[in-house]
């Protein structure tokens, strides 16, 4: 599990930050969105719960890489401006 964890930090930490909080930000609400999607479906009907799973985790997935984007769009425009104005 240790040897995951590393091989995941380092290819996030080779992204650029917009792209990494994108992808942090996709895993965050798409993985609990597709649980809560699997959820409902299994309730609804069984065997299309893997549907509903889609229909509801793909969305939130596409959310939460629009936010991360846009989280990490500011955080690396306030990490330039924090370097250009160094002497």
């Amino acid at each position: 599990m240790n040897r995951l964890r590393d091989a995941l930090g380092e290819v996030l930490r080779g992204l650029p930050t917009p792209l990494r909080h994108a992808v942090i930000g996709a895993a965050a609400l798409g993985l609990p969105g597709a649980v809560v999607g699997l959820v409902l479906g299994l309730r609804a009907y069984v065997p299309t719960a893997w549907a509903a799973a889609l229909e509801v985790g793909v969305p939130a997935a596409v959310l939460g890489g629009v936010l991360g984007l846009a989280v990490g769009s500011l955080a690396h425009l306030r990490q330039r401006s924090r370097l250009g104005s160094r002497p």
